[in-house]
């Protein structure tokens, strides 16, 4: 990834109380006085890494990152009590208010991308613009793709291991046969579960094996909050009403944007992409060739570092 800027570390850290059950980690790098920038990361429950300072300018923006509510460093880890798409848009607002932002760039990839244009879908007036990727519609069609019947004919070797924890006769429903391990007393069962879940994700995430994807995503910690809050968002169709966010792309029309998708996304097709830019074609696409889901990818961490460095001299 020698696209991004060189390694930083926060100028500040927040330890953000939302309710009476969570806190959230949230830090700041970069310039106090530059452009306020958010970043979602994906999931729910994957969390921020530190590369993920990376994609801006440190002398241009106000870099905000945080974990969303059981993931990363918030706690209680995993926990999915008050966790919902509403719980983390009331967040975003939490922390602008806190930090004393009167209006920012957001910028998502995968679940990130969801949770940005869900944000300016309800409160356009306070996003600068939107810099997405590998678009995540949240569709039952999207989610049927990826964790049932799709992604399966790509990768059917790594498509066993993600069917292994489940008996046969549990497997015309795979998410809903998750939720029970996940959300389960058996301690050894749920982390198995979680390990297939997390791996699945990890091994298709990129046109090429990445050994830092893989890592990060093998990891039990992380595999555990992303398997298990992915799974209570994906029973619940992302806590989402049915196409909601094709539906309300209307109101992104004043909101400048750029979607950046990889070709051989199998994670997130790029016809999630192709959708939300015929509601929205306001916004930039921009398709890279040799790419798949990850934002580890070469082609696209260069396009998103592109795209807020466009920002950074509009918005300058």
């Amino acid at each position: 990834m020698e696209a991004l800027y060189p390694e930083i570390r926060p100028y500040v850290q927040h330890t953000l109380a939302v309710d009476d059950l969570h806190r959230l980690h949230v830090e700041e790098c970069g310039n106090p006085a530059g452009i306020p920038v958010l970043f979602l990361h994906g999931g729910p429950g994957g969390g921020i890494e530190p590369w993920h300072r990376q994609f801006f300018d440190p002398a241009r923006y106000r870099i905000v990152l945080f974990d969303q509510r059981g993931a990363g460093k918030s706690t209680p880890h995993a926990e999915l009590t008050n966790n919902t798409t509403a719980h983390l848009l009331a967040d975003m607002e939490q922390i602008r208010e806190t930090l004393g932002i009167d209006r920012w760039l957001l910028f998502g990839g995968s679940w990130g991308s969801t949770l940005a244009l869900v944000y300016a879908e309800t409160w356009p007036e306070r996003v600068l613009g939107l810099v997405l990727r590998g678009i995540f519609l949240c569709r039952p069609r999207d989610l049927h793709w990826f964790y049932q019947d799709g992604a399966s004919h790509l990768f059917p070797d790594y498509w066993q291991d993600f069917l292994a924890p489940i008996p046969e006769d549990e497997r015309d429903r795979l998410i809903a046969a998750y939720h029970r391990r996940l959300t389960g007393d058996n301690e050894v069962e749920r982390m198995a579960a979680a390990k297939a879940w997390s791996l699945w994700e990890a091994r298709t995430a990129s046109l090429l094996p990445n050994r830092a994807v893989l890592n990060h995503f093998a990891d039990p910690y992380t595999a555990l909050s992303l398997a298990r809050i992915e799974c209570h968002y994906f029973m619940h169709d992302a806590f989402l009403e049915p196409n909601q966010i094709l539906r309300d792309a209307g109101r992104l029309r004043d909101i400048p944007g750029v979607i950046v998708h990889g070709r051989y996304d199998c994670v997130c097709p790029l016809e999630q992409s192709h959708e939300l830019h015929r509601a929205w074609p306001q916004a930039e696409l921009m398709v890279i060739p040799d790419a798949g889901h990850a934002a580890a990818e070469s082609g696209i961490a260069s396009a998103l570092v592109q795209a807020t460095d466009e920002f950074a001299a509009r918005l300058g």
